[in-house]
């Protein structure tokens, strides 16, 4: 019975903050009474899916057209996005509740960015730079010779005693995700950005940790073969948790949390890694070759990391939201303590202690910022990717705090 337009198609779209109305026409006509004998008429009942996408400020009868029944929808727009509706056909007649005449929920709103959002500000986007594809193949290599100093004596130690690596997994993918998602509900964080957070605190350790045992007087080759092995088990955990939040948050179906794309993110860095392994023990004189590039290749990407961080920064945080902030600045403090408390109550060594403590704390949240980045739209993706962007500044600032007081 249900229409909008001339019912040809079931998307329609609107422009960011932009007042409007949607008109429903349906074929259903009946009159009927009810108890007392009034006469009583069908009702209308719209609800939308995503109310920080589109919000619906009232539904007015505008009576009848011959046959046919006309509904005058008010409608609110707010963030760029996609808003499915909920329409429901009711009938009061004589039943003690409404008679549910028909339901759909194919009916979407798409909200459109300003087209002013970025013209006006003159960047362009970092996704849009060369230099970001010419890092790609640098990251490659320099994963592949990350590999090549994986000690497979270490990885079987670990295995007779896997007392550090439980303690990671469990801080970094089921302690850290709650976390994030306690977060999200303390400060009330829209549905994009609290999945951004989530995600974030999803991702395994960081290839940073073990500069950050080096210096803190951790153990280093327990940390590189920590951030191996979080990696490969990220490959499942991560679309999981992503999962799991999706649902609790009810953004499955206002967002497409995409799994796959998360699997082939973290593949990128699983595959080199254990590609580096492999040479090391095949091809040694090719391993040696590698573990030469690991400086110049690293001094490289920290440049263009940098350079990317700024444009990064001018697009992502030019309407930062203030709770983000808050959230970020606490998570990296949140994990290193977490990990270490956990380590020192298994009365693990002081360095084993530490290096857990930054594994946990020192998440990889330029992962997540490239997964949201290669698999959400341009707005939707900037907004979301507050939350990776900021937990990744508060991590380095506050490690380096730390590397200074120690």
């Amino acid at each position: 019975y249900l229409n909008i337009g001339d019912g040809s198609s079931v998307e329609f779209e609107f422009p960011e903050n932009a007042e409007g109305i949607i008109v429903v026409s349906s074929q259903y006509g009946n009159r009927s009474s009810d108890e007392l004998g009034r006469e009583t008429r069908p009702r209308l009942r719209v609800t939308s899916l995503d109310t920080e996408v589109l919000r619906i400020v009232n539904v007015s009868d505008e009576g009848h057209f011959g046959q046919e029944k006309s509904y005058i929808v008010s409608i609110r727009s707010g963030l760029a996005g996609m808003a499915p509706l909920v329409i429901q056909l009711l009938d009061p007649g004589r039943a003690a509740h409404s008679l549910l005449v028909e339901e759909r929920k194919d009916f979407k709103i798409k909200v459109s960015p300003s087209d002013e959002t970025y013209k006006n500000s003159g960047l362009v986007h970092f996704s849009q730079n060369p230099i970001l594809y010419a890092l790609l193949p640098l990251i490659f290599i320099n994963k592949c010779a990350f590999g090549c100093k994986v000690e497979i004596e270490v990885l079987k130690g670990l295995l007779k005693q896997p007392h550090p690596v439980i303690l990671g997994f469990v801080g970094q993918f089921v302690v850290m995700p709650l976390y994030g998602y306690i977060l999200a509900r303390i400060f009330a964080l829209p549905k994009a950005l609290a999945l951004g957070l989530i995600i974030t605190c999803s991702t395994p350790g960081g290839g940073g940790g073990y500069l950050y045992s080096l210096l803190l007087g951790g153990d280093v080759t327990l940390a590189i073969s920590m951030t191996l092995l979080s990696t490969l088990v990220a490959t499942g955990m991560m679309p999981l948790s992503s999962a799991i939040y999706s649902r609790i948050l009810n953004v499955h179906e206002t967002l497409h949390v995409p799994f796959v794309k998360i699997l082939v993110t973290l593949l990128f860095i699983a595959i080199p890694i254990s590609t580096g392994m492999c040479i090391k023990y095949k091809l040694p004189k090719v391993s040696k070759f590698l573990l030469h590039f690991i400086r110049p290749f690293s001094f490289i990407l920290i440049t263009g990391g940098i350079f990317m961080a700024y444009q990064m920064g001018a697009s992502i945080l030019s309407n930062v939201h203030p709770q983000i902030i808050a959230a970020g600045v606490s998570v990296p403090l949140f994990g290193l303590l977490v990990g270490y408390t956990s380590a020192r109550c298994l009365k693990l060594a002081l360095p084993a202690r530490r290096t857990v403590s930054i594994e946990i704390g020192v998440q990889n949240s330029l992962l997540a910022l490239a997964v949201l980045q290669l698999s959400f739209r341009r707005l939707e993706a900037d907004y979301a990717s507050q939350a990776p962007f900021i937990v990744a500044l508060s991590s380095t600032s506050e490690m380096l705090l730390l590397v200074i007081l120690h």
